[in-house]
């Protein structure tokens, strides 16, 4: 099996609904996420996906979610936008267009990740 990984980062503001605490008030987060993919066959290349390729795709996504208030997305009315519905959320939207993703990780700090994979 081969595996590729690509960072990238957006800024977005949110709050948490049905949370108590200080997360429960409107802030921001400066988001890294990865995206990694994986597959058994390589091109002629030998290459299992153009990093360029996946960078461009994965950062129409992100370009989505820059510098908005996740809560108002209509994605996200009425559910709570947290690292781990975020990172459900880009992980659906880069399995349409690459079926070899097969897991996104998303940072809200540098300490702080939440995966998304689907079980086989």
């Amino acid at each position: 099996m081969f595996e590729v990984k690509i960072e990238t980062s957006f800024s977005s503001a949110h709050h948490l609904l049905n949370y108590k605490g200080k997360c429960e008030n409107p802030h921001g987060h400066n988001w890294k996420v990865e995206v990694y993919a994986k597959g058994d066959k390589l091109d002629k290349s030998n290459i299992l996906i153009d990093f360029k390729v996946l960078k461009k795709e994965i950062n129409e996504i992100i370009d989505y979610l820059d510098h908005k208030d996740l809560n108002e997305l209509s994605e996200f009315k009425g559910e709570s936008p947290s690292s781990e519905f975020i990172a459900r959320f880009i992980y659906k939207k880069a399995k349409e267009r690459f079926d070899l993703v097969y897991r996104v990780d998303v940072w809200e700090t540098i300490t702080s990740r939440a995966s998304y994979f689907e079980e086989n």
